[in-house]
């Protein structure tokens, strides 16, 4: 049975045509396509039909191009929120109380403190608000341990972040949104 695309999904495949010309046959092609297809989509994430199109396109296994997807921390598999805050969980940012800034945000927007968080698991937690306005992360080190606690909000690295600049960071990015 033959399937009806959208104009959108036209115009998104016509996009990832385009991309894989440009990165074709390049060292790293695949992590080049992944991140400019995922950087155009509205919502910063690789829809599983995406997914499909991109190793169907590359003659690649559908297992291959996923495990690239998950391995990376860069890429989404879930739909993002306007504005990501991640939170380095590494050993200089923890001792300096990174779980407690984490705590604390996932309280002031509402995303609980119910969920299973069990050892490693806290490392790598995704979470968007229900208004899709916020998407929090963790990362296991960003590399910036002078700097520690670090916090990334929209791409810009934060240090010596505490409680109260943290929910700074969050009113500005509510008022900018407003």
């Amino acid at each position: 049975m033959a399937t009806v695309q959208t104009s959108a999904e036209n115009a998104d495949q016509a996009f990832i045509d385009q991309v894989i010309a440009k990165h074709g046959g390049r060292p790293g092609e695949l992590l080049s396509v992944l991140e400019a297809v995922q950087e155009h989509n509205p919502h910063k994430y690789l829809p599983a039909e995406t997914l499909r199109y991109i190793a169907a396109k590359l003659d690649i296994p559908l297992s291959r191009l996923f495990s690239v997807a998950t391995f990376y921390a860069l890429f989404n598999l879930e739909p993002q929120g306007d504005n990501t805050i991640c939170i380095c969980r590494g050993t200089a940012c923890h001792t300096r109380n990174s779980r407690a800034l984490l705590e604390s945000l996932r309280l002031e927007l509402g995303l609980g403190m119910d969920d299973e968080e069990s050892g490693a698991e806290a490392d790598k937690t995704t979470l968007t608000t229900a208004d899709k306005k916020f998407t929090v992360r963790t990362v296991a080190c960003f590399g910036q341990c002078a700097l520690a606690p670090v916090v990334e909000v929209n791409h810009r690295i934060c240090g010596h972040v505490n409680e109260r600049t943290l929910q700074r960071e969050v009113r500005a990015l509510e008022r900018e949104s407003d």
